[in-house]
């Protein structure tokens, strides 16, 4: 299908994005690999698309004791950030070279991800088992927004109305930690059936965060996590029913 009219600004400043984000029928614009679908099938029909690309929002670097990821870097920039290479990040460029295609690769971003919110994500259970956080600012100020507060449900996220996100913080794990992300994909969309992300700690502990299995990537509640994914709400729908996902749940987090 074709797009409804909309009209099409290219701003020269962060300061002049965000005045046009704050138009309720505006739509931010970075990759185009989630938006441009949906304005295809209409399910989204903004009058104003706000194409951010040009913002400088995009890079992987170390800052301080955390990694700062901007939003406009695109899934071959987290793949081959020298700053991810640690044992303790590593499931974020695991993660992301395995996403799509090379042409979805170069295209799609990081914060375009997190702010569609597929609940079949799988940057989101990375970055919730690494206890990451998300910078967003709006033409009213900044504020940050721990990554269960950002996901809040399918394709719904806490950005409030005119909220941009600009950057993502990845505090570094401690030495001695290790993190991976695995995950059972759709054959022919590539999305998670079920994956896990894990960040195992030193002390023997690990966070494990589930995708592609309920409302929204989530984290697991402390503890045994096999013991914990008998507990999680788990839906089932036309892909697969809710039985086998609890299954494909066990076998990602084990």
């Amino acid at each position: 299908m074709i797009p409804a009219p909309f009209d099409y600004l290219r701003p020269a400043s962060l300061e002049e994005a965000l005045a046009a984000l704050a138009d309720p029928e505006a739509k931010a614009l970075a990759g185009g690999q989630s938006l441009i679908p949906l304005l295809k099938l209409r399910v989204l029909r903004p009058s104003l698309l706000v194409d951010v690309a040009g913002l400088g929002l995009r890079g992987v670097a170390a800052a301080d004791a955390r990694v700062e990821i901007g939003a406009l870097a695109t899934w071959d920039d987290v793949a081959r950030a020298p700053a991810l290479a640690a044992p303790g990040l590593a499931a974020l460029p695991e993660c992301a070279a395995g996403i799509g295609d090379l042409q979805v690769r170069n295209r799609g971003t990081a914060g375009g991800s997190l702010a569609h919110a597929d609940p079949a994500s799988d940057l989101a259970p990375v970055l919730l088992a690494l206890g990451a956080s998300a910078v967003v600012r709006s033409a009213a100020g900044e504020r940050t927004l721990p990554l269960p507060e950002l996901l809040v449900g399918p394709f719904l996220t806490g950005l409030a109305p005119g909220e941009l996100l600009v950057r993502v913080d990845v505090p570094l794990p401690p030495p001695g930690a290790g993190s991976a992300y695995v995950a059972v994909e759709h054959p022919a969309s590539g999305f998670a059936l079920a994956g896990a992300a894990a960040l195992a700690l030193p002390d023997g502990t690990a966070r494990v965060a589930l995708t592609g299995v309920g409302a929204a990537p989530a984290l697991l509640p402390a503890g045994d996590p096999l013991q914990a994914v008998e507990e999680v709400e788990v839906l089932g729908d036309r892909f697969a029913p809710a039985d086998y996902r609890r299954q494909l749940a066990r076998v990602v987090v084990r």
